[in-house]
């Protein structure tokens, strides 16, 4: 018998079931230019289809399969993508994020909220065993994201926008580097 994912299951993430774009986004990254950054503005195209249950013993989590791609604007290469799953617990409240970036970067970030919040943040940390942070070689030797913190936001009006700050040591640098990326969605299906 196929189990039938209520919107009350997925908690604060029910609203972001569905396809989102948006055309409004400003990546901030690291660069060999004189000040260090580069600014790249974006489209992107964001997924989320429910799934669950997932049960872990007594532990059941609800959630979404998730992908993005992100375009430079005016470009038809795409610059950035991830894949994982966004998740909700619902005797913890707590929201997670884990995804995989194909650059070789893994992530599992999370956070306290409520099931009918419409902003909630999640946060991973390097060396954490709960929520972390793992890399390959080469980036955990040349850019090292030491934390990294997502917030969400679902506007009245229906838009989707998150703010996300990865913090990279670097050599070179005395204080770490916020690789950051926030946009605006809205929902296309």
């Amino acid at each position: 018998m196929k189990h039938s994912i209520l919107p009350e299951h997925l908690g604060p993430l029910a609203p972001l079931v569905g396809i989102w774009e948006g055309a409004e986004g400003i990546d901030v990254a690291p660069s060999s230019r004189p000040d260090g950054s580069a600014q790249t503005e974006f489209r992107e195209r964001m997924c989320f289809e429910a799934l669950g249950p997932v049960c872990n013993g007594p532990q059941t989590l609800y959630g979404l399969r998730y992908s993005t791609t992100v375009w430079p604007l005016g470009d038809d290469e795409p610059f950035h993508e991830e894949t994982g799953y966004w998740l909700w617990d619902s005797q913890r409240a707590q929201v997670m994020r884990c995804f995989m970036v194909p650059r070789g970067v893994t992530v599992l970030a999370g956070g306290k909220t409520t099931p009918d919040a419409t902003s909630f943040t999640m946060s991973a940390k390097l060396g954490s065993a709960c929520f972390g942070i793992l890399s390959n070689p080469f980036l955990d030797e040349h850019f090292r994201t030491v934390h990294y913190d997502v917030t969400v936001t679902l506007s009245p009006d229906g838009a989707l926008s998150y703010h996300e700050d990865a913090q990279l040591l670097i050599p070179g640098l005395s204080e770490p580097f916020h690789h950051t990326d926030c946009n605006r969605l809205l929902r296309n299906e």
